[in-house]
């Protein structure tokens, strides 16, 4: 009988004398059954290049490398890359690049690989989860999809709808670049060592165009941030006390009664779609 992966993993923690470090925020995924979910949602073939981002032990990546043309495995942990050499070197189609995430030019990675479909496939930091996610998204990197392993608050946000408790800000910010799908969910316990939350896998498909078109993304963002500051107070409300723009409350409420809209409108109830109809009307009475 083949080992279990969690056997796998301990021996090899064991062999290198592995420590976790904690502001990396290190937990390895010990669960064959979410391997495989991860691998299968992710869609992968011998066209795609996928990026990967903390690879642990590589489990992930050597699944991955059996079905993808090329693996790219961004890992900040220099104690690690001696380990994945090692253990990955049967594969001729995996690349190993010490360097944080955050300051890798992912642009440029898959400028080196042209004609190379570009999908993401992860147990992500948990620490640096939104700031990779968003920055892909915000700066239009050209990929196909993330499906990546989030903390299961962050991946329910992304995909809720309005009016729920999960919905907010970065619910319409994911939406607006992205069809979101939920995965599967995924307990503590597939996990070494154990997290202090459960998590999800979440698959993000990047849509060719943003969902909506407005007139100034950024107005737009800053719009729905502020119709969420304050989730028990009308729009109106918080969009007077956000600052964001100079209009009274008057003139706020005359705005959304053009639209048909209720001056008493909550942000939590609107759609990515209102909101973009909202805060074009808003640039137009400002600027008229």
């Amino acid at each position: 009988m083949e080992a279990s992966l969690a056997y796998k993993t301990k021996q090899i923690i064991k062999k290198y004398e592995f420590s976790f470090k904690k502001n990396f925020g290190q937990n390895f995924l010990v669960d064959e059954r979410v391997l495989d979910k991860i691998v299968s949602a992710a869609d992968i073939n011998e066209n795609d290049l996928v990026i990967e981002v903390g690879p642990g032990i590589g489990t992930l990546t050597q699944a991955m490398a059996k079905k993808a043309g090329k693996v790219i495995s961004v890992e900040i942990d220099k104690t690690l890359v001696p380990i994945l050499g090692e253990l990955l070197e049967d594969y001729n189609n995996i690349e190993i690049i010490n360097e944080d995430i955050l300051k890798v030019d992912i642009n440029e990675i898959i400028e080196n690989h042209k004609g190379m479909n570009v999908k993401m496939a992860a147990n992500l930091p948990y620490n640096i989860t939104t700031p990779i996610i968003m920055g892909i998204l915000e700066k239009h990197i050209p990929m196909d999809s993330l499906t990546v392993m989030i903390q299961k608050e962050v991946a329910y946000r992304m995909n809720a709808k309005p009016s729920t408790k999960d919905y907010g800000s970065l619910s319409l910010v994911t939406q607006y670049y992205c069809e979101p799908y939920l995965v599967a969910n995924v307990p503590q316990n597939c996990f070494m060592p154990r997290p202090n939350v459960d998590s999800a896998v979440i698959k993000l498909s990047i849509l060719k165009e943003p969902r909506i078109k407005v007139k100034n993304e950024k107005f737009m963002f800053d719009f729905i941030k502020a119709g969420f500051s304050q989730r028990r107070k009308t729009l109106v409300n918080c969009i007077f006390n956000s600052g964001l723009v100079t209009l009274n409350k008057e003139e706020l409420g005359k705005v959304l009664n053009e639209l048909g809209y209720d001056e008493r409108v909550r942000g939590e109830s609107l759609t990515l779609e209102d909101y973009g109809k909202i805060s074009d009307k808003m640039l137009e009475f400002i600027h008229s």
